[in-house]
């Protein structure tokens, strides 16, 4: 099952499923929406609406973690993995709180499913790829679904930037990095508005933050 935060039909939804086909059957359960920065939400006090499309594609008016919990529990029940992405942008660190994209696979995990996140990291001044994206899934996804899998675990995977189809691009375990985003708030007209970026974040050598801002794909066993 392929789902996403970014809503059904953004390029990196897309250049999942394609990867995804290459390895078996796929079952699209996508937010209607952009869903980013919503965490682990879920709809339980109203009925979710869902369309229905061709080709097992549901379109979900709901959160990224809407969309894991009906495709286990309605849609795709007989699931061997739940793939989610691919984020235009990173999930490292202490983003793995805050971001719809893990939360779907938290949510997999927590159901008893195998999962696997996928984001892509992009530099200051760099386009992004998605030919590439899709390329260096693949061979991650590949990798990855034979490794063993641990009740409640999952994977976190970062992309790095810039990414070239061209080049093979090394993949490292690495730990999820623990320090805080250097930010802050400036009022204006009686408003508090966030100021920071992710590219100058603290980190810690040998980190998921260090090894995807280093150029190599960052991959971060999880656990619920």
């Amino acid at each position: 099952m392929v789902t996403n935060d970014d809503g059904y039909g953004e390029p990196g939804l897309q250049a999942l499923v394609k990867a995804a086909q290459t390895l078996g059957d796929v079952v699209v359960v996508a937010p209607k929406k952009p869903q980013s920065f919503v965490s682990h939400r879920v709809t339980v006090r109203k009925p979710l609406r869902v369309d229905h499309l061709e080709n097992n594609q549901h379109v979900v008016y709901g959160s990224p973690a809407d969309c894991t919990r009906l495709a286990l529990k309605n849609f795709a029940p007989d699931t061997d993995w739940v793939l989610s992405g691919i984020n235009p942008g990173a999930n490292l660190g202490n983003d793995v709180y805050q971001s719809g994209t893990v939360a779907a696979a938290r949510e997999a995990a927590i159901l008893g499913v195998k999962a696997i996140a996928i984001s892509q990291y992009v530099a200051p001044g760099q386009a992004l790829d998605w030919n590439a994206a899709r390329y260096h899934t693949v061979r991650t996804l590949v990798l990855l679904m034979k490794k063993t899998l641990a009740p409640g675990a999952f994977w976190n995977v970062n992309l790095p930037s810039p990414l070239n189809q061209r080049r093979e691009v090394p993949w490292k375990l690495c730990p999820r990095d623990r320090h805080a985003h250097n930010y802050r708030f400036k009022e204006k007209d009686g408003h508090y508005h966030y100021d920071g970026t992710i590219h100058d974040r603290p980190r810690s050598a040998g980190s998921d933050v260090a090894v995807c801002f280093g150029g190599e794909i960052s991959v971060t066993l999880m656990e619920i």
